[in-house]
């Protein structure tokens, strides 16, 4: 037999109707008549697929109870550590500031950690699922006390004049001061702005006085309405006629323009020129300026500290007021500590102290 004809290939389908698929076809009926055989295939597997071990005696069957404890919770796996996410750093230890007996204590933790870290395996090797979240290694922080800012002392003491037993001269100085105190209330009482009055006193008015009070001519509306005609007229005789400008003017008024603006140039750089001459004298009075704000700066520092040490600063409604200087008169010194009265002022005395450290606000009593 010869050669079939070829067919055109112009077109796609006529393309693929000519590929001869022979090879396909004897492969397929070579495979089924070896699965039907059986023999060959099995002498052309290997042994792995033929044969395999049965080892599921060896293997306890897990419980239920068993498998779902292997199961990682939704929450456990929140715990589990992102090698993307980093970790956000403490801002409390930053603010720790810890004294110097307890570096020691630091130093010795920090040696026996190291030989623990040693000990211990990576955390490579332990289970990323498991994190104790109440661990509280390397947490040793301990919140700083507040320390105050009160130039004020706990304990205040007291002048030797307010003594039991005091010396005369001292005691003098005490008793003089605790007048002067007394005596700077009554006149600050006395000299000081009146209070506003709750009420206010007013003249009584009678029946017959009311009605003249309440009666109106209406002559007033009149009255204005004259003036303001009298003002107008005096406004439109007053009002000058204006007279034409020429181009002469017009010219002048431009050179003069002119002129001045050239004037106030020349007076601007000789100005300039002075200030550059005056350059060292402008330094030193900035120097000078800058002492005496250095100046200004320390008075103020030293006033606001005495300003401190005297009281504290407001902190609510009513201000401090210090309790009046406990002075003994002369009759009442006996030298004795067995002749001394009693005074049931340590309470009051303790808030008061509270009160001038401001740890308390003041009460109005």
């Amino acid at each position: 037999m010869g050669k079939a004809a070829k067919g055109s290939r112009k077109g796609k389908k006529a393309w693929r109707a000519n590929i001869s698929t022979e090879d396909i076809d004897d492969y397929f009926q070579k495979a089924t008549n070896d699965a039907l055989a059986g023999a060959v295939a099995v002498a052309s597997a290997p042994s792995d697929e033929l044969f395999f071990v049965d080892k599921s005696t060896d293997i306890p069957v897990k419980r239920k109870i068993e498998k779902h404890r292997e199961r990682v919770l939704h929450h456990e796996s929140l715990l589990q550590r992102n090698a993307f996410v980093q970790p956000v750093p403490s801002s409390i230890l930053k603010k720790c500031k810890k004294s110097k007996n307890k570096k020691d204590m630091q130093k010795s933790k920090a040696e026996s950690s190291k030989t623990d870290i040693k000990n211990t395996p990576k955390d490579e090797d332990q289970d990323p699922a498991v994190v104790e979240i109440w661990n509280d290694k390397g947490e040793d922080c301990v919140k700083p006390k507040k320390k105050l800012n009160s130039l004020i002392p706990a304990v205040e003491v007291e002048p030797p004049g307010c003594s039991f037993n005091p010396p005369f001269e001292a005691h003098q100085d005490s008793l003089a001061q605790a007048v002067a105190d007394e005596m700077q209330k009554v006149l600050r009482k006395e000299l000081g702005p009146e209070p506003v009055p709750l009420t206010v006193t007013g003249e009584i008015v009678d029946e017959e006085d009311k009605y003249f009070l309440e009666v109106d001519d209406g002559n007033e509306s009149d009255l204005g309405a004259d003036i303001g005609d009298a003002t107008d007229e005096q406004l439109e005789e007053r009002q000058p006629k204006r007279k034409r400008v020429t181009r002469v003017e017009q010219n002048r008024r431009t050179r003069r323009k002119a002129q001045l603006k050239a004037e106030a140039e020349a007076k601007k750089l000789e100005n300039l020129s002075k200030e550059i001459d005056s350059l060292p004298d402008i330094l030193k009075e900035i120097a000078k300026e800058d002492e005496e704000k250095n100046r200004r700066h320390l008075r103020r520092i030293v006033t606001k500290q005495e300003r401190r040490k005297s009281g504290p600063p407001r902190l609510g409604k009513h201000k401090f007021k210090p309790a009046p200087r406990q002075v003994l008169l002369t009759e009442e010194i006996s030298g004795s500590l067995r002749k001394l009265k009693g005074c049931p002022t340590l309470a009051r005395d303790r808030y008061k102290s509270l009160e001038k450290r401001g740890l308390l606000v003041p009460k109005a009593r």
